[in-house]
């Protein structure tokens, strides 16, 4: 466990750090140490926030990949 600048704090985890553990958890592939290490850096506000954005890039991907389709089988 890494401690922050304050005592035996554990540091607050980066937009990287929290991106990387939706996106893994959204594939559904975690190491235990990995998602320990989480648990403990990662606020509830950041990992909603971030699962929140990952779906919707998500969907917009969807989206888009089915209109491209749609678009290239009428033609």
């Amino acid at each position: 466990m890494m401690a922050g600048a304050q005592g035996g704090e554990p540091r607050k985890a980066g937009p990287l750090t929290v991106a990387k553990a939706v996106f893994w958890s959204f594939l559904g592939i975690r190491r235990g140490q990995d998602h320990d290490a989480d648990m403990v850096r990662i606020t509830p506000v950041q990992a909603i926030i971030a699962g929140l954005i990952g779906a919707a890039i998500f969907v917009a991907v969807l989206v888009a990949v089915v209109r491209l389709v749609i678009t290239s089988a009428a033609s």
